[in-house]
C-alpha cells in the first residue's frame, strides 16, 4: 500500500538511556518549531523521556501511546509510543549495560518495523552506543549493517559524515585498523564514490567534486609506501570518471582535507572511519551529522557520541541532533514533491 510521504510521522528515538540521548532528544522537541514541521512520533521508554525532560530542564506536553494502540496526533503534544522495556527502572548512567542496548535496540527496531509497514517516512535518532547494543543483543557490525539487514538491501550501505557543505563517505567503517586493507577492493571504492555522488545529487548539487584519499602515507608515493593506491583505489576512481563523476584522486589523506575545507570539493571518500572522522570532528564536532546511506527511507543522528561522562549533566549540546532532523525532514519533503510531481 502507498502512503503519502507528508502526511507519514518522522520516528524519534530518544538513544542510549545511560548517555546524552534523552537530553537531546527533549532540547530537539521542546522546540515548537521542530513539533510544527512535521508529524512526529517518539518510539521508546516513558521513563527515559521523563528522565531526559528533567536532565534538560523542560517540560514538553506528551500523549502516551501503549504498543498496538492506534497512532494520533494532538496539536501542542508529543506523540510516544511507550515500549516500556525497562519496566520503568532507570539504567545506570554513564555506563553501557545490557538494560540500556535492549532498550535501545527494540525502540531502533519498532521505529524500522513501523518503516516497513510504510507507516513512518524516516528515523532520526539521538546518539547511541555500540557497545551496549551488543551486549543488549546487536549481532550484526553496527546499527547500519542492522538496519540493511532488516531492510533485506544487498546493495552497498555507507555513512555519510556531513560538517556544514561537506560530506564524507567511507569504504570500511567499524572493523579493525589491521583489516582494512584486506577489505579494499576495486568495486568496494566505486561502490563508496557512487553513492555519496547519488546522495548529493538528490540533496541538490548537480554535479559533485569528490575527492578519494589514498590508504597509505603519501598516498602510497608512487608504490614505496605500499601499492592499494595504485591496484585498487586509482583503477576505481578511473571506473568513476567514466560514468561521468566528477571524481579525483587518490590524494594524501592529511592533505586533501585542508583542500575540502577550502571548498575545493563537496565529498571526500574515505577508506576507513577515522581518516574521515579525526578531520571532520575537528572541523564540526559539535553540530556534525551522520546520515545513513544506501537505505529506503532518511535515517540521521548528529556526529557525536553517547558522551558517557558528561550523561545527566544537562549540558549536552543539540545542535548536531537539530541539523540531523532538519535533513531528515527536508529529504522527506523532498520526497514527498517527488511524489506529488509523478502523480500529477
Amino acid at each position: 500500500m502507498q502512503h503519502d510521504s507528508s502526511s507519514l510521522p518522522l520516528a524519534v528515538l530518544l538513544g542510549d538511556p545511560a548517555g546524552i540521548g534523552p537530553e537531546m532528544a527533549a532540547r530537539l522537541l521542546s522546540d515548537p518549531q521542530n513539533r510544527e514541521r512535521h508529524p512526529l512520533l517518539l518510539v521508546g521508554d516513558e521513563c527515559v523521556w521523563r528522565d531526559g525532560q528533567r536532565i534538560a530542564g523542560v517540560d514538553v506536553q506528551t500523549l502516551v501511546l501503549a504498543p498496538g494502540e492506534p497512532v494520533r496526533h494532538e496539536p501542542g503534544r508529543v506523540t510516544l509510543l511507550d515500549l516500556d522495556v525497562l519496566d520503568g527502572q532507570l539504567p545506570e548512567r554513564g555506563v553501557s549495560s545490557v538494560q540500556a542496548g535492549r532498550a535501545t535496540l527494540m525502540a531502533m527496531d519498532k521505529a524500522l518495523d513501523l518503516a516497513l509497514a510504510g507507516r513512518c517516512a524516516g528515523l532520526v535518532f539521538a546518539p547511541l552506543n555500540k557497545h551496549s547494543l551488543r551486549l543488549g543483543g546487536l549481532q550484526a557490525e553496527d546499527e547500519l549493517r542492522h538496519m540493511q539487514q532488516r531492510f533485506g538491501i544487498e546493495d552497498f550501505v555507507c555513512e555519510f559524515n556531513i560538517t556544514d557543505a561537506l560530506w564524507t563517505s567511507r569504504v570500511t567503517s567499524h572493523v579493525p585498523i589491521r583489516e582494512v586493507a584486506d577489505h579494499l577492493s576495486r568495486p568496494g571504492v566505486l561502490a563508496a564514490i557512487r553513492i555519496i555522488d547519488r546522495a548529493l545529487r538528490q540533496a541538490g548539487t548537480q554535479r559533485p567534486r569528490i575527492a578519494v584519499c589514498g590508504l597509505n602515507p603519501h598516498a602510497g608515493d608512487g608504490g614505496s609506501i605500499g601499492t592499494e593506491e595504485i591496484d585498487l583505489i586509482a583503477p576505481a576512481i578511473e571506473d568513476a570518471r567514466a560514468e561521468g563523476i566528477a571524481a579525483a584522486g587518490p590524494y594524501p589523506s592529511d592533505t586533501v582535507f585542508l583542500a575540502a575545507k577550502r571548498g575545493e570539493f563537496d565529498a571526500v571518500v574515505c577508506m576507513y572511519h577515522d581518516q574521515g572522522q579525526i578531520a571532520m570532528k575537528l572541523m564540526g564536532f559539535d553540530h556534525g551529522v551522520t546520515l545513513h546511506g544506501g537505505l529506503p527511507i532518511p535515517v540521521a543522528t548528529s556526529a557525536s557520541g553517547s558522551a558517557f561522562d558528561i550523561a545527566g549533566k544537562g549540558v549536552a549540546n543539540v545542535q548536531g541532533l537539530q541539523r540531523a532532523f532538519d535533513l531528515c525532514v527536508r529529504m522527506i519533503q523532498a520526497r514527498a514533491r517527488a511524489e506529488a510531481a509523478v502523480q500529477a
